[in-house]
C-alpha cells in the first residue's frame, strides 16, 4: 500500500460536479492498493499515519500528530496510479495495482480504521470514479509511505 500524506487546509473532493467530502483541515491521504496489500497493510499504515508528527505544536515545531489535533480530520482518496511502473517507453503501466474486487474493500477497510483511530468520519473520494481534489497544502508538509518498505 503506498501513501502520499498531505498537511493541509481547507480540501474537497469532486465528482461531476457534486462535493462527495470537505475537510477544514488535517491530511490528504492519496492512497494506492497494491496486489500484495492485505489488512495487515491497513492496520500497519493506519498507524503510522495518525502517529506521524508532522503538525505544528504550541512552537511550531513539528511535534504533534493527528491525533494531538482539536478535531482530527481525514480525507482519503483511492489513487490506483501511485502503482505505475515507470520503467519502460512513455506510457506507465499499472500492473500491480489491485483490481478494484480487491482494492476497494482494502480502501473501505483503510477509511473505517481511520475513523475509528481518529475518532472522527474519515471523507471520502468515490471509488473509482473520475475525481477533482482541490487542498490548501501546509507548509508544504508531503510525505509518501509504502508498506512494502515498512519506513
Amino acid at each position: 500500500m503506498r501513501a502520499v500524506i498531505q498537511r493541509s487546509g481547507p480540501a474537497e473532493v469532486t465528482s461531476d460536479g457534486e462535493s462527495l467530502a470537505r475537510i477544514d483541515g488535517g491530511l490528504v491521504i492519496l492512497l494506492g492498493i497494491e496486489e500484495r496489500d492485505t489488512h495487515e497493510d491497513v492496520d500497519w499504515l493506519v498507524g503510522k499515519i495518525t502517529k506521524m508528527r508532522i503538525f505544528g505544536d504550541d512552537e511550531g515545531k513539528m511535534n504533534d500528530s493527528l491525533l494531538d489535533q482539536a478535531t482530527p480530520q481525514a480525507l482519503v482518496i483511492s489513487q490506483f496510479t501511485l502503482h505505475a511502473n515507470t520503467r519502460k517507453g512513455n506510457r506507465p503501466s499499472f500492473i500491480r495495482a489491485a483490481r478494484p474486487e480487491q482494492s476497494e474493500p482494502l480502501y473501505l477497510a483503510f477509511c473505517e480504521a481511520m475513523s475509528e483511530v481518529i475518532g472522527n468520519a474519515v471523507g471520502r473520494g468515490r471509488f473509482g470514479a473520475d475525481m477533482q481534489v482541490s487542498l490548501v497544502n501546509d507548509g508544504p508538509v508531503t510525505i509518501t509511505i509504502d508498506s512494502r518498505a515498512r519506513e
